[in-house]
C-alpha cells in the first residue's frame, strides 16, 4: 500500500504542470461589455465565476500582505510544504480529537483549486508532492499571482481583481487597507464570509486578518485601530450583472455565437438606455400593482442593423418571489391581436385592399378543441368594415373570415418565415384561432417579426454581437404590402373607432402599433416601430395568473408609448417612405367603391397600382318614398338609404338600422308614347359574386331581389335560370336563398303594352 502511494506520488512528481498553470494567465475570463465597452459581466466559463487576470504589481500591497499574514506567513521560507504547520495542526488535532486549524501553504491552496482536489485526508500526499514540484517550477512572485488570480473570492469572482470590482467597483491594485483585509479573509469559507448576506462574520474575519498582519509585522497598532473601525461601503450585488438576462442568453447560446473563454467581447446593448428602460419598466408596474400584474419584459431593437439594443426580461433579476430570472423575452406565451397584421397581409397579398369590405358579423370558427363563438373585445359585431378599420380597432371577426377565406396553413407557413420558430404544431392544431394569437411564441420573435414590416418586408436575424453578420435575410412580404401595413398601423384616425382619442398608441412622431391581449387578460402586447427602432413590450405574470382587466392598451401600451418617447426625445424619426408601386385614390367612406353621387363621405386611400376600385359606389342609393310613409318617417321624397348584401340582413335588423323603403329610383328615360317601359332589376347587379358561408346559417344567406317596375304594373314574376321562381306583389321585392352555381335573374310584368321583361342579370355563387 505504501509503495503504491509512493509511485504515485512520484508519478505525479514528475509529470508536466497543467496546461493551465504552465499557461499562467489561463484563469481570465469572459467580459461582456455593451456597444461603448462598459462592463455587464465578467464570467470565467466552465468555473461558474467571473474573473480578470492581473499581474502581481496591479495588486494592492495590502492585499498581498494580508493573505500571507492570515494564510501562510511563512510563504518565503518553505518549499511547497510548511512543517512547522503541520506539526502545529497534528498536535491541535491529537488533544482536540478533531481538526483545529489547517496547514496548508498558499502554494497547496494553488494545487487544490488548478487540480480540483477534493478535501479528503487521502488527497493531503498528493497535494503535498505537487506543492513541491510548483515550488521547484515557478517563482514565490509567479506562485503568488497564480495564487491571487485563481482562488474564489464568493458571488461567482475567481481570483483579487474580480472580487475587488465587484465588491468595491475599483481595481485590485486601489484596494485600501480594510478593504484588502476583508478580502484576504475570503477566500477560506466565501459563503460564510459573504459581506452581502453574512456582514458580521466577514467584519469578524476582517479583524482576523488585521491581527495577523499585526503580529507579522506588516502594519502597526496604529494602523490596526484605523483598519478596524473604518465602515466599509460596498458596491451593490447587482452592479456586477447589468443587462443579465441579455448575458444568461448570450452564454447559454455561446457555442453557437462562437464566444471566446476568455477575453472581452462588446455587445449591441446600449447600457444607459438598458437601465433607463428598466426604470421605466419598474415604475409602470407600481402603477399596476393593484391590478395583480408583477412582470413585464422589453426588447428594443435598431432597424438599421436589427441589433439589441435592450433587452429588460423581467422587474427585478433578483425577485425570487415573482420568478425574476425567468427571461420574459424568450419564454412563450399567447401573443394575442398582435398576430393580425400578418394575416392581413396575407389578404393583401391575395387581392384584397385596405378598402375592401370585410363582415364582422356574428361568426362560428373551428379549433382542434372545437368550436367557438368569435367575439370582439368590445362584444359588439360592426358589420360590415374596411379591412384598414378592421385592423387598425383590431376587430376579432373579420381577421377569422379573412384567415377562413386564405387557409391556416398559409398563415402559419407565413410566420415560421418570419421567424416564429416556436410555432411547431400543425395548422389543424391552431385552427382559425391562429389569427387570434392561440398559439405561443416569444416577445422577441415577436419584435423581429415586426421589424421586418418596418424593413419594407425583409426578416433578419437580430444581432447581439458588435462586428457580427447578420444571418442571410428573407422576404415575408412585398414593400408595398409591409408598407401598406405599416400605414393602417400608423393610422391615429383609422384606429379611433376602437380606441378612442388619446390613447397610449398616439405619439407625436409617426409610429406603426399593435396592441394585443391574450385570453382572460394573461397577457398583454405592445408591438411597433418607427423608422428607426422596433419595440416590443410584454406585460403580465409569470405564474400564468390573470391580471385584473388589464388590455394591451391600458398594460403593455402605456410602457411601449414612454419607451418610444425617450428613444426619440431629442430627435423625431422621419416619416414612413412609401415605396414605388403604390397609388392612392378617393374612395367611399362606407363601401369602400368610387364614390358615387349619393355617397355621404370619402376618404383617401393607398393602392398597390392596380387594384384600386374601378365599380361605383353600390351601397349609396336614392329611394322614393310614398305618401303614405311621409308620416311614419318624417319626411318625403328622395331618399338615401344604405344597401347591403343579404349577408348583413340580421345584423342590420339586430343593430336598429333603418330599411330600405319600397321603391328606388330607376335612371329616367326618353320613350316614345307607344313604346313600353322595361323593368329594370336594380339588385344584384350584373357580374356580383356571392359566397356561401359555411358557418352561416343557410335562412340568413339570402338575396333580396329588387326591381323598378312601369306605372301601372301591380303584379310581377321573378325568373330563375329561365325558371318561374315566384310572382310577388308591390314592392316587386323576394328574397332567395343563395345556391352555389351561376345564376340568371329576369322580372317581367304585364303592362298595357302586353307582357314586357328585363334584361337579364348574372351572378355567381361560390
Amino acid at each position: 500500500m505504501a509503495g503504491a502511494l509512493a509511485l504515485m506520488l512520484l508519478a505525479l512528481f514528475l509529470s508536466p504542470l497543467p496546461r493551465d498553470l504552465a499557461q499562467r494567465k489561463s484563469g481570465s475570463s469572459l467580459r461582456l461589455t455593451d456597444r461603448e465597452g462598459r462592463l455587464l459581466q465578467e464570467r470565467v466559463l466552465g468555473s461558474g465565476g467571473r474573473g480578470q487576470w492581473v499581474e502581481l504589481r496591479d495588486v494592492s500591497l495590502y492585499l498581498v500582505q494580508a493573505t500571507i499574514a492570515v494564510e501562510d506567513r511563512r510563504f518565503f521560507r518553505h518549499w511547497g510544504v510548511d512543517p512547522l504547520a503541520v506539526m502545529r495542526a497534528t498536535t491541535q488535532a491529537l488533544r482536540s480529537r478533531r481538526v483545529v486549524s489547517g496547514a496548508s501553504t498558499l502554494t497547496q491552496q494553488l494545487v487544490r483549486a488548478a487540480y480540483h482536489l477534493p478535501r479528503r485526508w487521502w488527497a493531503k500526499p498528493v497535494e503535498m508532492a505537487l506543492a513541491v514540484k510548483l515550488e521547484l517550477t515557478l517563482s514565490k512572485e509567479e506562485i503568488l499571482t497564480q495564487y491571487l488570480n485563481r482562488v474564489p473570492y464568493g458571488n461567482g469572482t475567481i481570483g483579487a481583481e474580480a472580487a475587488a470590482r465587484l465588491y468595491f467597483a475599483k481595481p485590485a491594485l486601489h484596494l485600501t487597507l480594510p478593504e484588502a483585509a476583508l478580502l484576504a479573509g475570503l477566500p477560506q469559507a466565501p459563503a460564510r464570509y459573504d459581506p452581502y448576506r453574512n456582514r458580521d462574520a466577514a467584519k469578524r474575519r476582517q479583524e482576523l486578518v488585521l491581527r495577523a498582519m499585526l503580529r507579522c509585522g506588516a502594519i502597526d497598532s496604529a494602523r490596526f485601530a484605523e483598519a478596524r473601525a473604518a465602515e466599509l461601503t460596498f458596491s451593490p450585488a447587482e452592479r456586477s450583472l447589468a443587462a443579465p438576462h441579455f448575458c444568461d442568453w448570450l452564454l447559454v447560446n455561446r457555442k453557437a455565437l462562437h464566444l471566446p473563454h476568455a477575453g472581452t467581447v462588446r455587445t449591441t446593448i446600449d447600457l444607459p438606455l438598458q437601465q433607463k428602460i428598466e426604470l421605466l419598466l419598474r415604475s409602470h408596474l407600481r402603477l399596476l400593482a393593484d391590478r395583480n400584474v408583477t412582470n413585464a419584459a422589453a426588447v428594443i431593437l435598431d432597424n438599421e442593423d436589427v441589433a439589441v439594443l435592450a433587452m429588460v426580461g423581467s422587474a427585478d433579476y433578483f425577485d425570487e418571489l415573482n420568478h425574476g430570472q425567468v427571461n420574459g423575452c424568450l419564454c412563450l406565451r399567447q401573443p394575442g391581436s398582435t398576430i393580425k397584421p400578418f394575416t392581413y397581409g396575407l389578404a393583401l397579398e391575395h387581392g384584397r385592399t385596405a378598402a375592401d369590405i370585410v363582415p364582422d358579423i356574428e361568426t362560428h370558427a373551428a379549433t382542434a378543441g372545437g368550436d367557438f363563438r368569435v367575439h370582439n373585445y368590445d362584444r359588439l359585431f360592426h358589420g360590415p368594415v374596411r379591412l384598414r378599420v378592421a385592423l387598425a380597432c383590431s376587430y376579432n371577426v373579420p381577421a377569422v373570415r379573412l384567415l377562413e377565406e386564405l387557409g391556416t396553413e398559409l398563415l402559419l407557413a407565413k410566420l415560421r418565415a418570419a421567424g416564429f420558430a416556436s410555432l411547431t404544431k400543425p395548422a389543424t392544431y391552431y385552427g382559425l384561432g391562429l389569427t387570434l394569437g392561440n398559439g405561443e411564441v416569444s416577445l422577441l420573435e415577436l419584435t423581429r417579426a415586426y421589424c421586418a414590416l418596418a424593413h419594407g418586408g425583409w426578416v433578419r436575424r437580430e444581432k447581439v454581437l458588435l462586428g457580427q453578420q447578420n444571418a442571410d435575410s428573407s422576404r415575408i412580404f412585398a414593400p408595398q404590402v409591409a408598407y401598406l401595413l405599416t400605414h393602417i398601423l400608423a393610422d391615429r384616425e383609422a384606429r379611433m373607432g376602437a380606441f378612442g382619442e388619446g390613447n397610449a398608441l398616439e405619439l407625436p412622431f409617426p409610429c406603426a402599433a399593435k396592441t394585443g391581449t391574450s385570453k382572460d387578460y394573461r397577457d398583454n402586447w405592445a408591438l411597433g416601430y418607427t423608422t428607426r427602432y422596433t419595440v416590443g413590450v410584454w406585460v403580465g405574470n409569470f405564474s400564468g395568473e390573470a391580471m385584473h382587466k388589464v388590455s394591451g392598451i391600458t398594460g403593455a401600451g402605456l410602457l411601449f408609448r414612454d419607451i418610444l418617447l425617450l428613444l426619440h426625445r431629442e430627435n423625431w424619426p422621419a416619416p414612413f417612405a412609401a415605396p414605388p408601386g403604390l397609388v392612392e385614390r378617393e374612395i367611399c367612406a362606407r363601401s369602400g367603391e368610387r364614390p358615387g353621387p349619393y355617397c355621404r363621405g370619402t376618404v383617401r386611400e393607398v393602392f398597390i397600382a392596380g387594384t384600386e376600385p374601378t365599380r361605383m359606389c353600390s351601397v349609396h342609393r336614392p329611394f322614393v318614398v310614398h305618401e303614405a310613409e311621409h308620416q311614419a318617417i318624417g319626411r318625403g321624397g328622395l331618399q338615401v338609404y344604405e344597401v347591403w348584401p343579404p349577408l348583413y340582413e340580421r345584423w342590420m335588423v339586430e343593430a336598429g338600422l333603418p330599411r330600405p323603403p319600397r321603391v328606388p329610383v330607376a335612371p329616367r328615360a326618353e320613350h316614345s308614347p307607344t313604346e313600353p317601359q322595361l323593368p329594370v332589376i336594380t339588385f344584384p347587379d350584373n357580374g356580383d359574386i356571392y359566397k356561401v358561408d359555411p358557418v352561416l346559417r343557410p335562412e340568413y344567406q339570402t338575396l333580396d331581389l329588387e326591381a323598378v317596375l312601369p306605372q301601372g304594373v301591380k303584379t310581377v314574376s321573378w325568373w330563375v335560370n329561365d325558371s318561374l321562381w315566384c310572382t310577388v306583389q308591390h314592392p316587386f321585392r323576394a328574397r332567395w336563398r343563395l345556391v352555389p352555381g351561376r345564376h340568371r335573374f329576369q322580372v317581367s310584368a304585364e303592362t298595357e303594352h302586353g307582357v314586357v321583361a328585363s334584361s337579364p342579370v348574372h351572378i355567381l355563387v361560390l
